[in-house]
């Protein structure tokens, strides 16, 4: 597992990690969020070995990241904010690079390089140098190096930072494959990454721990939880829609987009006001070209935690 205990990080005066504790399972696909500045990017410094703790422990997989540092970071793949590689060589090059310094050896080095460029599709580019590459390229560059040696724990700061959205779904998908054998932790703003590959969150600001849970107990927070939206094939009706369901008990409040005419109707504490809604419309003849139930939205969540801990 990975295990932090009281771990702190001053630059000078500024206390960038603030007596963080938590730990990760194998199995776990860890999303670490916060605001800019929060500390997730130092926190993971700590825990790949790039930079000293001021205070407190880590230990990878048994490991202590400080005292035994190359024991740690053997069994670790550590893909950093950028993705910095050598400008003047070819993807082949300094994956082959990476294979020497991994220790990869024979039949396993040759096959797990070929099963490497299929996985992050770089056979076009393979021989280009990587100053030329694109930058969703050069982010499946440093992905591969990050997964090469096939470690027990990923640390991946924003892994699909510069990718279309084809290329994100095909790294996500990596991920959840690797999540099964293999600890991964991963740095991200996309809050829908979270949704996609995360079977826990944890949201820090200002160096420490705000929230940790699931994402669906995340959303669950969220005032659109269990929220039902519609929209209406006749305009006409809206104003006769409206007060009908805002008369539902069911319901607390009601919203109302204007620039999509969409309603959106709030449950009431602990209501599923979807099938009196339903109900209603068949009792009315009223007709949706829309209505779906919302899980709850991570965007408002994140912003109410993080927002009150700025206040």
């Amino acid at each position: 597992m990975i295990s932090c205990h009281n771990l702190t990080k001053r630059f000078g005066p500024l206390l960038a990690v603030d007596d963080l504790s938590f730990q990760v399972e194998p199995g776990e696909v860890l999303g670490f969020l916060g605001p800019n500045g929060a500390g997730k990017t130092t926190t993971m410094r700590i825990l790949a070995g790039f930079l000293p703790a001021t205070s407190g422990s880590a230990t990878v997989c048994g490991f202590d990241v400080d005292t035994q540092s190359i024991d740690a970071k053997r069994r670790i793949g550590y893909l950093p904010e950028g993705a910095p590689n050598y400008p003047e060589m070819s993807p082949r090059s300094f994956l082959e690079f990476i294979a020497d310094i991994r220790g990869l050896e024979g039949a396993t080095r040759t096959s797990r390089l070929d099963e490497v460029y299929g996985l992050l599709h770089l056979e076009p580019v393979l021989e280009q140098t990587i100053d030329t590459l694109s930058k969703g390229y050069k982010r499946r560059v440093g992905l591969a190096q990050a997964i090469l040696h096939d470690p027990d724990v990923l640390i991946l700061d924003e892994p699909t930072d510069g990718l279309d959205p084809n290329q994100k779904y095909e790294v996500r998908q990596l991920i959840n494959q690797m999540s099964q054998s293999k600890i991964i932790v991963i740095s991200t703003h996309l809050l829908e990454e979270v949704d996609a590959v995360c079977s826990r969150a944890i949201i820090i600001a200002h160096g420490r721990i705000l929230v940790d849970d699931t994402p669906e107990k995340l959303k669950a927070r969220s005032r659109f939880h269990n929220a039902v939206s519609v929209k209406l094939v006749d305009r006409s009706q809206l104003d006769e829609v409206r007060g009908g369901i805002e008369s539902l008990a069911e319901v607390d409040a009601i919203e109302m987009d204007s620039n999509s005419d969409r309603l959106t109707a709030f449950p009431a504490n602990g209501q599923h006001p979807l099938g009196a809604i339903t109900a209603l419309a068949i009792a009315k003849g009223w007709e949706f070209s829309e209505i779906h139930q919302e899980s709850g939205r991570l965007d408002e969540v994140f912003r109410t935690i993080t927002g009150g801990a700025n206040a």
